[in-house]
């Protein structure tokens, strides 16, 4: 085998259904798995699924163990040479697994690729390619100097504003909606950290990944379209609380050693203001 697909579902039935429909009408040499985790969605999908797409593994959890941790489960009865994570989301392009997975093949070096992310409406989805967040890059980011000086190298450290998307380089960081990771480097630095429930998990990943002398590769000769969540009503808490606790989790197991007290306590008041802003905005949101 040499792709497995995995793809985690909660409560995206249609979007989940469009996305392996996509897989399958696309066009590729290789030979491939499609692995559908359910994170006890009880909307019908994995009914669906099996009636459709009966070729599909599927796998339902009996609570919502969130992404890593369903990813995870994937990744361990995953046959392929290559481990691809993908939103249940997204909508793969008809060249899109036989492109990258040449371009895995003719490079070595690198552990974990991503190609081109778009948004529904062409617009590119800036978190296909990222610097990791530093408490400066993180600062920048968060405060809004990016949006601001977006060509601007200092102040965009975190979604490399400044370079462009339709040349191809080497990253810090890939986004978990598509990332197509080499097996011998994920026996290497290990799989997803749980502790992450459903942000920051990629971002860790690919530090980790680098940190052991891969290359994580944006290679923007296919795409996708992902249909992010971009609605104006209102977030579950938890939603907005996973997100900042990502920000502290990962700060902690990467940086906090590496920097002063001082900035240690910036980092945690930064992330505490930026909490609170959320949940403030979030609560003027419409709850339909």
């Amino acid at each position: 085998m040499d792709l497995s697909i995995i793809i985690v579902n909660y409560k995206t039935k249609d979007l989940t259904l469009a996305c392996i429909g996509s897989v399958f009408s696309s066009t590729t040499s290789y030979s491939y798995e499609i692995i559908l985790i359910d994170n006890a969605s009880n909307d019908g999908t994995i009914h669906s699924v099996n009636e459709l797409f009966p070729q599909v593994v599927t796998v339902t959890n009996a609570e919502n163990v969130g992404f890593s941790k369903a990813n995870n489960q994937g990744i361990r009865i995953a046959k392929g040479r290559y481990v691809l994570l993908l939103n249940s989301d997204t909508i793969v392009q008809e060249d899109t697994f036989q492109t990258m997975l040449l371009f895995m093949d003719e490079n070595p070096i690198v552990g974990a690729s991503g190609c081109k992310i778009v948004l529904p409406d062409g617009s590119l989805d800036k978190a296909c390619k990222r610097g990791f967040p530093t408490p400066s890059a993180s600062f920048y980011y968060a405060f809004g100097f990016a949006k601001l000086f977006p060509k601007i190298h200092r102040f965009n450290q975190y979604q490399l504003g400044y370079l462009d998307p339709d040349q191809q380089y080497p990253i810090d960081s890939l986004v978990g909606a598509f990332m197509l990771v080499r097996r011998e480097t994920i026996a290497q630095v290990g799989m997803l950290d749980e502790e992450f429930f459903m942000y920051g998990e990629d971002i860790d990943w690919c530090y980790r990944i680098k940190e052991a002398g891969w290359v994580n590769y944006y290679y923007p000769r296919t795409q996708i379209v992902h249909h992010k969540g971009a609605s104006s009503r209102r977030k579950p808490y938890k939603i907005i609380y996973e997100f900042h606790r990502a920000m502290i989790l990962f700060h902690n197991k990467h940086y906090r050693k590496k920097y002063s007290w001082l900035t240690n306590a910036m980092v945690y008041i930064g992330v505490g203001v930026k909490f609170i802003l959320s949940l403030a905005r979030n609560k003027l949101r419409p709850t339909r």
